[in-house]
């Protein structure tokens, strides 16, 4: 088989090809540094290398893992494995370049699970951006059309695994950085519920860890290897009825589906863009077709943007904790000079909030969350576009140095579909089932109750069986 060919492989098929003998993993990793040699130069998706080590791990005996010598990438941004670094983005992280001791709980599940670490992806400066431009790096580029964004805060995750650079790679989701990117580069991207991969070191309640991939059963077999809870943990989810990997292919029954495909309904949101919203219908027919009940209906307390713009004052104050791991990790106070200004503007405006106005906003904040899930009482799942519009341009992207806060607007109506999910904690995925009149990547986005990942996995492998997406490949490909 041809380096070609196993770029068209997805992880699950490669790992097979390793336990049946019929390829070394020696020979996967090769292939993929190859493939990376060749094009990452052109995508910018990678910020840090680790081939040597990867070809000495891939000379070892095999691991038993689901994914034995399958190659990986981490994102560089919220998981540590020994050796690598975290630079985050930041000029002043890059330059420090300091290394991780040891493996993280989760860096240690993604070993055990067989993947190989080839390296470090690109990330926006601290993560909070739906864009991958970091100064410090520079822009990730989109395989699908090389002017635009493959997404953030794991863009560059996603434009490795949709080149066909490598078949997976580690992502995470505090507003949408895992299903922005997957929607914009064409790909698989699983939200898991709040506490279903274990993490005592993380402590914020709206982010999730797991990866980008090309196919459902990639996205329910690595989920089998890395979720459960562990010692210290803040948030604990319950455990599955079964892997997930059996929930793929199994017969979801017929389902009640709510349709929301157009953010217009908000009261003072800007109205979705015309393909996501296509994009949502489509699939809502396609679900139809299937023999579920759709219709239009939506949690109505979505609708309630005093809350949600509390939900922004959360994420403002999030900027103190960026502030205080500079702080942590330089041993003095930050500078303007040393971040850029989106950066600067955003930890400045977390300095405004007094702990009563964030307090006073986190209830707000969970009392509509509480609000929010209530509705899946009465429906099995929500359908809405992934993103408020299909990948916009880097230049789009840049903000404005003398006013960066303002490109926060363009964030928000990107994010608006995603960004719900991760303060009620609930699973969402997106699937790449839509595309735009220029051919660009739009995802389509199914949200659960809370620990409901397996109906996500069943409905999801049975769209991707009625209107499969694995032969669609961008024109920047492996």
């Amino acid at each position: 088989m041809s380096r070609d060919e196993y770029a068209g492989l997805d992880a699950t098929a490669q790992a097979d090809l390793v336990c049946r003998g019929e390829v070394h993993p020696k020979e996967l990793v090769e292939a993929a540094i190859a493939r990376l040699d060749a094009i990452d130069p052109t995508l910018n998706a990678l910020v840090f290398r680790d081939f040597e080590r990867a070809r000495d791990v891939a000379a070892q005996p095999t691991p038993t893992g689901p994914f034995s010598g399958v190659p990986f990438l981490l994102k560089d941004l919220g998981v540590d494995q020994e050796g690598l670094p975290q630079y985050e983005g930041n000029r002043v992280f890059r330059d420090l370049d300091q290394r991780a001791a040891a493996d993280d709980e989760l860096g240690a599940r993604f070993r055990r699970a067989g993947l190989i670490t080839l390296g470090k992806t690109n990330v926006p400066e601290f993560g909070p951006h739906p864009t991958t431009q970091p100064e410090a790096f520079g822009a990730t580029r989109n395989p699908w059309d090389l002017q635009r964004t493959p997404g953030g805060s794991s863009g560059g995750s996603a434009a490795a695994v949709a080149a066909g650079l490598v078949p997976i790679a580690h992502a995470n989701d505090g507003g949408g950085s895992i299903r922005i990117p997957a929607s914009f580069s064409g790909l698989v991207g699983l939200k898991p519920s709040r506490g279903r991969v274990g993490a005592p070191e993380q402590i914020s309640r709206y982010t999730a860890q797991l990866a980008v991939t090309r196919t459902v059963r990639d996205a329910a077999a690595i989920l089998d290897a890395v979720h459960g809870d562990v010692p210290g943990q803040l948030l604990v989810a319950p455990p599955p009825a079964r892997r997930f990997a059996y929930e793929v292919g199994a017969d979801p029954g017929r389902m009640r589906i709510g349709v929301l495909a157009d953010s217009a309904v908000f009261d003072g949101a800007p109205p979705t863009d015309p393909d996501c919203v296509a994009g949502a219908k489509q699939a809502a027919t396609l679900l139809e077709s299937l023999g579920h009940h759709v219709e239009d209906a939506w949690p109505r307390a979505l609708l309630d943007m005093r809350a949600r713009r509390a939900t922004g004052a959360t994420w403002a104050g999030g900027g103190i904790n960026e502030y205080n791991a500079f702080v942590t990790r330089t041993g003095r106070e930050p500078t303007e000079e040393d971040v850029e200004p989106f950066t600067w503007a955003r930890w400045q405006r977390a300095q405004t909030i007094s702990l009563r106005d964030y307090l006073k906003a986190a209830n707000a904040q969970q009392e509509w969350a509480l609000d929010v899930v209530q509705w899946w009482s009465e429906f099995d799942l929500l359908l809405t576009p992934t993103t408020g519009e299909p990948a916009p341009t880097i230049e789009e992207m840049r903000p404005d140095p003398d006013e960066p806060w303002r490109i926060d607007k363009r964030y928000a109506r990107i994010a608006v579909f995603t960004m719900p999910f991760n303060v009620t904690g609930q699973p969402a995925i997106s699937l790449p089932l839509a595309t735009t009149a220029a051919g660009l990547p739009v995802g389509v986005q199914l949200v659960a109750a809370p620990f409901r990942e397996d109906l996500l996995l069943r409905v999801a492998g049975q769209l991707e069986q009625a209107a499969p997406w694995s032969d669609r490949r961008p024109p920047v490909h492996a």
